[in-house]
């Protein structure tokens, strides 16, 4: 039968084929087809025409397309499911957790669309998802925990609300309490009844959060430069110190040094630790007058 392709007609090649080889060009008068293409058909004659080889079995062929429809949507659902994990990954290839439950849903969704097309167990190996993880996602879905830290009231009904996590990370960063430890400004917050929650509640907040307290130098800075004297005898250092012989006996050695020479005044080597030692020293050292010994 004539088929109409837009204004234009379109005609089986089978009909030309007869029409151009019995020259006949009114052989189909109930198709009226005009005179002029069937006149057309026979000066031009016959084309070369690809279509399917009919003596094959209609059941084979209704087979394979059946076969490529199924490879076809296997393909499809593949490229579904790869597009969601790089969407969801930030198109890393490295593997990483998901603790959004909305990211978890998404996953959920891709992989129950695909099983149509691909077994259950295709498409978790295919998503690095182990059966037993993704049944529990199943269930947490149902029960409003897919989340990590979970937002649903009804799973977590003692948990910090945002104005309460907003009011721990202002107290946590603020200049005002850095002089606090986290323990005390707990307590703090919840003697003036802005918090209630425990100092490890705080601690998990600014673990997970990134939070930084503020650090600034409480005392002055330690000088680099040490004691300078501008004159002999103006400052005079005392020390000790051991030294340990070969028979594993110690031996303390008692030194009086001026600071603006760097000499030693006076000096004595004892068996053991004692104070009147350095007290004589000093006697010793103050009788020189200052002149090394």
């Amino acid at each position: 039968m004539p088929q109409l392709s837009g204004n234009r007609r379109s005609y089986d090649h089978r009909i030309r084929q007869i029409v151009c080889e019995t020259g006949n060009p009114r052989i189909f008068q109930h198709l009226r087809i005009p005179r002029s293409t069937t006149a057309s058909w026979m000066s031009r004659g016959c084309r070369s025409v690809v279509s399917l080889d009919w003596q094959q079995d209609i059941a084979s062929v209704l087979d394979e397309n059946e076969r490529l429809k199924r490879r076809t949507e296997r393909q499809t659902a593949i490229i579904r499911l790869l597009v969601v994990l790089l969407k969801l990954s930030g198109f890393r290839l490295d593997e990483q957790r998901l603790p959004d439950g909305t990211a978890k849903g998404r996953v959920l969704r891709a992989v129950d669309r695909c099983k149509d097309a691909l077994s259950l167990k295709s498409a978790l190996h295919l998503v690095r998802l182990s059966p037993a993880r993704y049944h529990a996602w199943k269930q947490a879905d149902r029960r409003c925990e897919l989340d990590d830290r979970s937002s649903c009231p009804r799973s977590h009904p003692t948990q910090l609300t945002p104005a309460e996590v907003s009011t721990i990370k202002e107290m946590v960063t603020t200049a005002e309490y850095r002089h606090m430890p986290l323990r005390a400004l707990s307590l703090y917050a919840q003697r003036a009844g802005y918090v209630f929650a425990s100092a490890t509640t705080w601690a998990k907040l600014v673990r997970q959060r990134g939070w930084r307290r503020p650090r600034r130098r409480v005392y002055p800075a330690k000088p680099k430069t040490g004691i300078r004297a501008t004159h002999p005898n103006e400052y005079w250092h005392i020390d000790v110190t051991v030294i340990r012989l070969v028979d594993d006996t110690k031996a303390y050695l008692h030194a009086v040094i001026d600071n603006f020479s760097r000499r030693i005044l006076s000096w004595r080597l004892s068996e053991r630790l004692d104070p009147t030692t350095t007290c004589e020293i000093l006697k010793e050292a103050g009788k020189d007058g200052g002149k090394p010994g």
